[in-house]
């Protein structure tokens, strides 16, 4: 491993190649390939230790909904052969073990700052450079400033009447108490039933005396099945790694390997479909939607999968009033996000559990001990909001980032986030996002689409320090036709019809774009290297001593 270059220090200024945003999955591994190429390199990090979304999210129930084997880094033929995972699905405070494994294995808090935020970053453009102002006070100038900030790390607080008066304790699953929290014999309301929600009620309903969940909108779950991995697992998966990992890079839509399917949902008979989806939701996990090829494009297909998770509801919960207000009928199954759970809808077969539906008017307020709603008070002790994300740009706007003219990334995106290829935007020069929007990001296995953009942006950053390059920086054309292709892909599918996430439909007043980039992350990674194939094509780059433009657009 490549020794850290030394970097300049001068009195409160720090001068580097790169500033990295963030020690989460992707910070750590552009830390480790810049270091590797050679770059001087700092990560600052607001958290005191590294995981990102899984030093964040410790909420009861944590754990990912890829599987452990395939949710984690491939860049190490050591790494990925030496670590043992314990279950199918991994529990956050195992992913977090993880994180901290790959930290100590390959030396990299030496150059992580913690407990540290990056509050504005500015574009010097007679230096071309950034000035970064970071939390304690410092200022650091790099040439390139690398954002791995995350997207699903911002938590949203709701703004909900009363709440700052309420006299139990609040909590919200994206910022859970480190040392956990004991909910025996306690009366608890979840807000919220997205998969934080749905991941952790069935946990907290094993301890509370009464449990309410509060649901506007009910959302579709499938079983995990999780189970502990054998040893005999892991082998099998660890001998076959190379042609998973190249599946999973090259030819599955979602970053994930499973077996992918040749015909539509329409072409089997009623029994032959119904035979194929038992057999999905008994193998359990995201690979239900890849029962058949066309149930996120098709409406006609999508009910037919849409109905058979209903009616797995209407079998497992019974109370029949119940049932129906935990079956999902305002939006294609697949959507939003689809939800993995162990005993999800089982748990409301407990006498000590309560469904509130606030569907329409919401909460009308809370009160010091009671939640308000549909003009009935609900006593309870602790509160837990399960309110999601202000997802992919939510971490971005709380910093203030100026590129060029002083213009601020807010302003640029106010009407919806702009990029190219979900790597740069257009007026900020040396300024690169890590699954950006407009990337397949969070429509994939988070961990192939990080390594992916991790290795493009080394490798471009490479092919500038060759080529005397001082900036790089997104054309106006090449921006605004990769966003329009990002729409007009999304609007072949059913994705638009749900009021989800990715389109920001969580955040009042965000502007709706559907900001992931549904065409594959196969299909993307080789637009991405044609792109740099064809010398970055669609970037216009600047030489250290001209002040003439490289144009490669």
């Amino acid at each position: 491993m490549s020794a850290a270059p030394s970097v300049a220090e001068s009195g409160r200024e720090l001068t580097l190649d790169v500033v990295v945003v963030g020690a989460g999955f992707a910070g750590m591994y552009m830390l480790h390939r810049l270091r590797g190429l050679g770059f001087s390199v700092r990560v600052y990090e607001q958290g005191s230790d590294v995981g990102g979304t899984w030093y964040w999210n410790r909420y009861p129930g944590a754990r990912c909904d890829v599987e452990s084997m395939q949710y984690s880094y491939s860049f190490s033929e050591e790494l990925q052969q030496e670590w043992n995972w314990s279950e199918r699905y991994a529990p956050q405070p195992e992913i977090l073990k993880y994180a901290r494994h790959v930290a100590d294995r390959f030396g990299l808090r030496s150059d992580i700052v913690f407990n540290t935020r990056v509050e504005c970053a500015a574009f010097d453009e007679d230096r071309k450079s950034w000035g970064v102002m970071t939390s304690d006070g410092k200022l650091v100038r790099a040439q390139f400033v690398v954002l791995a900030t995350g997207c699903l790390s911002n938590a949203r607080m709701p703004d909900i009447k009363g709440l700052a008066g309420f006299a139990g304790r609040v909590f919200h699953t994206g910022h859970w108490p480190h040392e956990g929290v004991d909910f025996t014999g306690q009366r608890v309301g979840v807000i919220g039933t997205g998969s934080s929600a749905i991941q952790s009620v069935p946990v907290i309903a094993r301890q509370a005396s009464h449990l309410f969940v509060f649901q506007r909108t009910p959302n579709f779950s499938i079983p995990a099945r999780n189970a502990p991995l054998t040893a005999e697992e892991r082998e099998a998966f660890r001998k076959n790694y190379a042609e998973i990992r190249r599946f999973a890079r090259e030819d599955a839509r979602n970053g994930i390997y499973a077996e992918l399917p040749e015909r539509g949902a329409l072409e089997d008979g009623e029994n032959a479909r119904r035979a194929r989806y038992e057999q999905r939701w008994a193998s359990g996990g995201l690979t239900f939607m890849l029962a058949y090829n066309n149930l996120i494009l098709d409406k006609a297909a999508n009910d037919t999968a849409a109905d058979f998770v209903r009616e797995k509801i209407a079998e497992i919960v019974s109370d029949p009033m119940t049932a129906r207000r935990l079956q999902p009928d305002n939006h294609p199954i697949g959507t939003k996000r689809i939800c993995v759970d162990t005993d999800y809808y089982a748990t409301f077969n407990r006498p000590n559990v309560t469904l509130v539906d606030i569907h329409g008017r919401g909460i009308d307020e809370i009160l010091p001990h009671a939640v308000r709603a549909g003009s009935e008070n609900y006593g309870i002790d602790a509160l837990v909001l399960a309110t999601g994300f202000d997802a992919m740009t939510g971490s971005v706007a709380k910093i203030d980032i100026r590129g060029r003219g002083g213009k601020t990334l807010n302003q640029k995106w106010a009407e919806g986030p702009k990029t190219y290829l979900g790597l740069m935007s257009e007026g900020f020069p040396n300024l690169f996002l890590i699954t950006g929007p407009g990337s397949p990001s969070v429509l994939s296995n988070m961990i192939v689409s990080i390594e992916q953009h991790v290795d493009w942006i080394s490798d471009c950053l490479s092919f500038m320090r060759r080529s005397a390059l001082a900036s790089i920086e997104a054309s106006p054309d090449a921006e605004e036709r990769w966003v329009a292709h990002v729409n007009e892909v999304a609007e072949m599918t059913l994705y638009p019809q749900a009021n989800s996430w990715y389109m920001g439909a969580n955040i009042p007043g965000k502007p709706r774009i559907f900001m992931p980039y549904i065409g594959g992350v196969g299909v993307y990674r080789r637009i991405c290297n044609d792109v740099a194939a064809k010398g970055y094509e669609g970037f216009t780059m600047r030489a250290r001593q001209a002040a003439q433009a490289v144009a490669m657009s």
